[in-house]
C-alpha cells in the first residue's frame, strides 16, 4: 500500500511538472515569436511600408503552423515522435520544485530587477532632455559599452519586452518623426536612486 502511494505521488508530481513546463514552453515560444515579428518593423519608414516586415513574418508563422497541422493530419503517426519531443522539452523547461534551504545556508540576496538597471541607463542618456530618439539612444548606449551589435528595432523590442513605453512618432529638435522615449512617459526610478546627467545632454535630442 505504501509503495503504491509513493508511485502515485511520483506520477502526480511528474504530471504537474509536465503541465507547468508545457505552459512555460508555450509562453516562451509565444514571446519569442512576437519579438521576432515586432523586429521586422522598419524604423526608417512610416505607414504600411514600415509594417510590411511584421506582416510578412506573421504570414510566415501562420503558414508554418498551418503546414504543420496539415502534415499531422495527413500522417498522424508523426505524433508518436512529436509528443515525446514536446514532453521532453516541457520537462526541461518546467521550474524546479522548491526545496527547503539548509539551516547552515544563508538566505539568498534578492536579485536586482533588470528593468531598474535599464531605466537608470535611460535617465542617464536623457540627462535634462525631455525626449530622445531611439537611434540617438542606441548610439549613446553603444558608446558606453552597452548593446553591441544591436539595431534600433532590436532596442525597441527589448524596451517593449520590459514594458518601457516607446513613443511611435516622436518629433523633436526639428527632425522627422521617429520612434523614441519620452521622459514623462518613463516609469520612475526606484526610491533612493538618482539619475546622472548625460555629458551630451545640452544639445536637443
Amino acid at each position: 500500500m505504501k509503495r503504491a502511494a509513493v508511485i502515485w505521488a511520483a506520477r502526480t508530481a511528474t504530471a504537474q511538472r509536465l503541465a507547468n513546463g508545457s505552459s512555460a514552453l508555450l509562453a516562451r515560444i509565444g514571446s519569442r515569436t512576437a519579438a521576432w515579428i515586432r523586429a521586422g518593423r522598419r524604423d526608417d519608414l512610416t505607414g504600411l511600408a514600415a509594417a510590411l516586415g511584421c506582416i510578412t513574418r506573421t504570414l510566415i508563422v501562420a503558414g508554418g503552423a498551418y503546414a504543420l497541422w496539415r502534415i499531422v493530419r495527413a500522417a498522424p503517426a508523426l505524433l508518436w515522435a512529436l509528443v515525446p519531443v514536446w514532453c521532453w522539452a516541457a520537462l526541461r523547461t518546467a521550474p524546479r520544485p522548491a526545496t527547503e534551504p539548509a539551516l547552515e545556508e544563508a538566505p539568498e540576496e534578492p536579485q536586482p530587477d533588470p528593468r531598474d538597471a535599464v531605466l537608470q541607463l535611460l535617465y542617464e542618456a536623457l540627462g535634462d532632455r525631455p525626449a530622445m530618439y531611439l537611434s540617438d539612444l542606441l548610439q549613446h548606449l553603444q558608446e558606453k559599452g552597452h548593446g553591441k551589435g544591436w539595431t534600433v528595432a532590436g532596442l525597441r523590442a527589448r524596451l517593449e519586452a520590459l514594458n518601457i513605453p516607446v513613443e511611435m512618432r516622436l518629433k523633436t529638435g526639428g527632425r522627422n518623426a521617429s520612434r523614441g522615449i519620452v521622459r514623462a512617459q518613463l516609469p520612475p526610478l526606484p526610491d533612493g536612486q538618482e539619475t546622472v546627467p548625460s555629458p551630451a545632454s545640452s544639445p536637443a535630442a
